[in-house]
């Protein structure tokens, strides 16, 4: 873990403490009793600590929900990505957070648990929004249209089903889960063909219409 400096302020304890908080509510849950096993552990005044993460429990796994965000964006950087096919990419992103995920399953397990509550479903969209703009951003994504946000909603789902099968998967290198990922990117890379032949096709009749209009304002029927 990187030092925390002395000084530092409230978000750069929160992000330096980020990563060691998955280690202790492994075990202690997403308590508070993490944040001051993890502020001992980096020389944090334990009560300074308590400040940066306000919001409770999922305050606690937003922050670390952000250093998996961070430490994607580190590993595949936009020169790396450029070589890859969209899907390449998407997929190599999807598998980078599983990367940094991997070590801490439990707490992992206990994150979505109280993510899943009732009260907590805002946050838990939120933060599943979130993972998917900053995967299709990285990818390269520049839409403004509606394809922003069918594109970042199909991912967060398929991200969000990949999560529960990784959750549980004993295979070799997580194969079942890289192939339940690589069977929903497929459904995903179908569908953005699909739609962008019927947006084409939607197109080419509007064009034929008008022309076919203003044929008919030179040359009304008799």
């Amino acid at each position: 873990m990187a030092a925390i400096a002395e000084d530092a302020t409230l978000d750069e304890i929160r992000a330096g403490l980020a990563p060691e908080l998955p280690k202790n509510a492994a075990f202690d849950g997403w308590t508070a009793k993490a944040v001051t096993a993890a502020a001992d552990s980096a020389g944090v005044d334990p009560d300074v600590a308590a400040l940066a993460f306000p919001d409770g429990a999922v305050d606690r796994i937003d922050a670390w929900f952000a250093y998996v965000d961070a430490e994607m964006a580190r590993a595949l950087p936009a020169e790396k990505l450029a070589t890859m096919k969209i899907r390449e990419r998407i997929t190599a992103l999807v598998e980078q957070r599983l990367t940094t995920l991997a070590p801490e399953r439990e707490a992992l397990r206990r994150a979505l648990a109280i993510l899943a509550m009732p009260q907590n479903i805002p946050a838990a969209t939120k933060l599943g929004w979130r993972a998917a703009d900053r995967m299709w951003r990285l990818a390269g994504d520049t839409a403004t249209d509606y394809n922003h946000y069918t594109k970042r909603t199909m991912l967060a789902g398929i991200y969000a089903a990949t999560l529960s099968v990784f959750l549980d998967d004993e295979s070799e290198d997580w194969a079942e889960t890289r192939a339940f990922l690589a069977r929903r990117i497929d459904g995903i890379m179908r569908f953005e063909k699909a739609k962008a032949k019927l947006t084409g096709r939607m197109q080419g009749d509007h064009k034929l219409s008008l022309s076919r209009f203003i044929g008919r304002l030179r040359h009304p029927a008799i």
